[in-house]
């Protein structure tokens, strides 16, 4: 695609993503100022009231500065007049950070993301530059650099990463494909540790924060009597309950990563001086907001086993990476299949082995049972002669498992994985108000740090536990042993007999020339004569004249102590 094409799409993306975040914000304000004031009110007051709480939910702190007639009417301190507002509701930061990533992926299948990702990044810088100069208030007041890079920033990193990863991925030219060829071409498996670390920590990253969701929705199930009564003893009119209720819902996803710091083990704050997690809760006195009715009162300490879900997504993402690096490095030969199920291979026969086994076509009138065409058949169904060792697996080749492009990747997914935690706990903390308000949410050091090893111990017990390749062929050998009547344990002793489907082999092919007519009974006696029974020995017997007789019959013998529970012995 051209690439002002790509620019003017990018353009675009960039306006929507700023445009759409501060029209959820001013669509409820507008509500509220038609209904609730009557249109009496200035509207201009509104679009700076917009402007703020869409940067605050890109994480721009705000310093609150209440008003002294609004001090004097409320009888609030002056102490308190000033506080920062910096808690963020992350629903705006993730509204803007999915759509940043989609369009830097767009601009990457359009085969120009880096035009895309810097154009879309300038217009949305201008746009910020726009709503901070123009949405400025006494109020809430913001740092004019704060405000203008930090939302750049939401929108411009997620587009970024989206750009490469997508590129690492699919690409087939440009200086990043040329670069994953380059690495993707170290031997030893050194080639897909990028890729393995980076896949490793998305799945562990995305299954925290969906643990931590699943943690708050059942936390808010289980607390909604509370959260109800908080609702009522606020005493608002339906209009202000429904603000209120649109504030908290922006605030899910920040109630999603206190879950997940509280999965963890750290917890978070409501408070200084207040603690809720799986070890221990104190809270004391927590504000009045109805989310807020959803943080327990205690804990037991059978929480403490919730610690092992992110060992748990630490081992899953182990478990990808080791697959991969085994399907990267070595490619395993196919076992030849069971003898019971599938025809064993060709066994290779010297040249006119078969031919000597076919019957010679008889001189006069076809006398025997099987014609031409019968016997054709027969010869093509024993040609698939036995293979050379029965019930023996094919060779598999071990591929290389070194241990040191697994430690490289172990380590990688349990600092990613800690890193991004820790980025999280730090969106989802910040200060609500002055005094003990000024702290909120979870603090990022533990949480990164308590991620980071259990993520380690999970992605260590997949990644460097031993992996035999042997092992497996072994077992296979010795239960097709089993099966042919052979112990496992002696099958290598001595001398291997001829297997079973050769004894047959010669006696069909007897029979068959023997009934054709091409060869006299006696001869194909002498020829192919019939395998003796084991556990017997053949006697010849005296005729009448005190000779032999041509024909023998058998007598048992005595069978060892040893022999199988099934054997018979010689008192048959």
């Amino acid at each position: 695609m051209h690439r002002l094409i790509v620019a003017l799409l990018a353009s675009v993306d960039a306006v929507i993503a700023a445009a759409v975040g501060l029209a959820v914000t001013l669509a409820p304000l507008t509500l509220l100022w038609v209904f609730g004031f009557g249109g009496g009110a200035d509207w201009g007051v509104l679009w700076p009231s917009a402007v703020s709480v869409w940067q605050l939910g890109n994480l721009v702190p705000l310093t609150i500065t209440l008003p002294p007639d609004y001090l004097a009417a409320t009888g609030i301190d002056a102490g308190a007049a000033s506080f920062v507002l910096s808690l963020a509701p992350l629903a705006f930061a993730g509204f803007t950070a999915i759509f940043a990533a989609r369009s830097g992926a767009r601009a990457s299948h359009a085969d120009a993301w880096l035009t895309g990702v810097l154009t879309s990044s300038a217009v949305f810088a201008l746009v910020t530059t726009g709503a901070a100069l123009t949405g400025a208030n006494d109020v809430a007041r913001a740092e004019t650099w704060q405000a203008i890079l930090v939302p750049t920033l939401v929108f411009a990193l997620p587009a970024l990463v989206a750009a490469v990863v997508t590129e690492w991925s699919e690409a087939g030219s440009g200086a990043i494909a040329r670069l994953r060829d380059r690495v993707e071409a170290v031997p030893h498996g050194w080639g897909e540790v990028p890729a393995l670390v980076a896949r490793g920590s998305a799945v562990v990253v995305l299954g925290l924060v969906g643990v931590g969701a699943a943690v708050a929705a059942v936390a808010l199930f289980a607390r909604a009597g509370q959260i109800v009564a908080l609702f009522q003893a606020g005493d608002v009119d339906p209009i202000g309950a429904t603000v209120i209720t649109l504030a908290q819902l922006a605030y899910v996803p920040t109630l999603a990563v206190w879950g997940m710091s509280f999965v963890a083990g750290p917890g978070f704050a409501v408070g200084t001086g207040t603690a809720v997690s799986p070890a221990g809760t104190q809270v004391g006195v927590i504000p009045g907001l109805p989310a807020l009715g959803a943080v327990p009162e205690s804990t037991t300490s059978w929480l403490l086993l919730l610690a092992l879900l992110p060992i748990a997504l630490g081992a899953l993402a182990g478990w990808i990476a080791r697959s991969r690096l085994l399907h990267a490095r070595g490619t395993f030969r196919e076992r030849s299949p069971h003898p019971l199920h599938a025809a064993p291979a060709r066994r290779a026969e010297p040249p006119g082995a078969w031919a000597q086994l076919q019957p010679a076509p008889a001189a006069g009138p076809a006398s025997s049972l099987f014609d031409a065409g019968k016997t054709a058949a027969l010869s093509g169904l024993l040609s698939g002669a036995p293979s050379e060792e029965p019930g023996a697996d094919a060779h598999v080749d071990a591929p290389e498992d070194p241990i040191g492009a697994r430690l490289v990747v172990t380590a990688g997914i349990a600092l990613l994985s800690g890193g991004a935690a820790a980025l999280l706990a730090w969106a989802a903390s910040g200060s609500l108000g002055p005094g003990r308000l000024a702290e909120f949410g979870p603090d990022a050091g533990p949480v990164a740090l308590a991620v980071g090893l259990e993520v380690l111990l999970g992605a260590a017990i997949l990644l460097l536990s031993p992996r035999s390749a042997g092992g497996g062929n072994s077992a296979a050998h010795d239960s097709t042993s089993a099966a042919a009547g052979v112990d496992p344990a002696t099958a290598d002793d001595g001398p291997h007999p001829e297997p079973p489907e050769a004894a047959a082999f010669a006696a069909v092919a007897a029979f068959t020339a023997r009934r054709s007519g091409a060869v006299p009974a006696e001869d194909a006696e002498e020829r192919h004569p019939s395998p003796p029974v084991s556990g017997s020995r053949s006697t010849p017997l005296p005729d009448a004249g005190g000779g032999v007789a041509p024909e023998a019959t058998t007598e048992p013998i005595e069978l060892p102590r040893s022999a199988p529970p099934g054997a018979r012995d010689g008192s048959d």
